[in-house]
């Protein structure tokens, strides 16, 4: 029989790293329906649309994968990869694994943001079965994989690349969400949306299939789409 005397300190637990993410998704995504399930795509996204807002970005690719999996791509700056000095990791490990993590605190990385401020990707990251990201940067090619939030390996340079850019590439985890396939509509409407607030950046949607894929660039007068 519980008692007044039950609730002590025995009573609070402190949840390390992206486990309250996990432990109370929908206080990060709003649910663990199809909403919240698409909410994932647009907050990767989002970090995207920050990097065209800082000039730096024109183009993002998305493409739903047989798998059940989403690929974003950018041509962006990239995520920083040198280390971090506060925790003495990557700058890429840290803000894929902590919240409240990134650039968008301060002016000098990002004047003006779409996404949540260094929140979002942790939180797709947490709440995904597993995530890779490669970043193209200084002419190589970053990467680093994650299982339910947690850094399987160190970052590591697997090749050599010409352009800058972040990939990310993640699935969702079946335990958390009770929906775990992507609409193409949804999805589409989405991002038709983004192209029409964000000027010249195209915005492809692809389905890894080849059944459907629509391109979205907004020039000033309609959103044109392919």
């Amino acid at each position: 029989m519980n008692t007044p005397y039950s609730y002590n300190a025995e009573s609070i637990k402190i949840l390390k790293g992206l486990e309250a993410v996990r432990k109370r998704p929908a206080m990060y995504i709003g649910n663990a329906h199809s909403e919240g399930l698409h909410h994932l795509v647009y907050e990767v996204v989002d970090n995207s649309i920050d990097e065209a807002l800082a000039g730096f970005c024109n183009q993002i690719d998305i493409m739903i994968m047989q798998n059940g999996s989403i690929t974003v791509r950018d041509n962006g700056r990239g995520i920083p990869t040198d280390i971090h000095p506060e925790t003495g990791r990557s700058a890429l490990e840290v803000v894929m694994t902590v919240l409240h993590a990134g650039g968008k605190f301060e002016k000098k990385g990002y004047a003006i943001s779409a996404g949540l401020h260094g929140v979002g990707v942790s939180v797709v990251n947490a709440l995904s079965e597993w995530m890779e990201v490669e970043v193209c940067l200084k002419g190589e090619v970053f990467f680093q994989r994650y299982l339910k939030g947690i850094p399987e390996e160190q970052v590591r340079i697997i090749g050599k690349s010409d352009s800058t850019g972040t990939t990310v590439r993640f699935k969702p985890d079946p335990s958390i969400f009770e929906v775990t396939q992507f609409g193409f509509d949804i999805l589409a409407n989405r991002l038709r949306e983004l192209a029409f607030l964000n000027k010249g950046i195209r915005i492809n949607l692809v389905e890894e299939s080849g059944e459907r894929s629509l391109s979205f660039l907004y020039e000033g007068g309609i959103v044109s789409f392919i």
